[in-house]
């Protein structure tokens, strides 16, 4: 039996969530649609990634990333996730995850979260390599005096999700 990609969106505010599942665990997610993330998963992997196949549902995927657009905004927090990467993008995504919805920090201070404190031009690139956002949410990482920086989908969902985050923390 040959293994999928399993693929359905989730609507939020600002257009389809995309989430890709493949073994039971998230390989892709973001603000765009499901075939340029799976092209995006090929170009990393720089091989034909399995089939893609969409579906009405994603289990616990959907549930959470849903529940996170409704306001749950840990939801997410415990979905398995894969990525490739080296050692230091690892830690980088694991400590984006550790930091609080509605809260930032920034790229100095993901570097040195991360174990290297002079890495800070590797802590943006795995922010813009980062292909599973808002779980793994590079959104809350921002330039040095609180400027956003950039977005891969753009700085107006960025805004959302960090406004979305204050609002439904109180």
């Amino acid at each position: 039996m040959t293994s999928t990609i399993d693929a359905a969106t989730v609507d939020t505010p600002v257009g389809p969530l995309a989430l890709l599942v493949h073994d039971d665990v998230l390989v892709a997610a973001g603000f765009a649609d499901i075939e340029a993330h799976y092209d995006r998963l090929a170009r990393d992997a720089r091989s034909e990634p399995a089939p893609l196949r969409r579906v009405a549902g994603l289990g616990a995927f959907t549930t959470a990333l849903s529940a996170y657009v409704d306001g749950d905004l840990t939801a997410p927090d415990t979905l398995p996730v894969a990525q490739g990467g080296g050692p230091f993008w690892q830690a980088a995504w694991k400590v984006m995850r550790e930091v609080p919805p509605g809260e930032t920090i920034t790229y100095a201070e993901l570097a040195t979260r991360a174990g290297n404190e002079n890495a800070v031009r590797a802590a943006g690139s795995a922010c813009a390599q980062n292909r599973i956002a808002p779980v793994i949410p590079c959104h809350r990482i921002l330039r040095t005096g609180g400027r956003l920086g950039g977005y891969y989908y753009g700085l107006s969902i960025k805004e959302w999700l960090l406004a979305h985050e204050r609002a439904a923390r109180g």
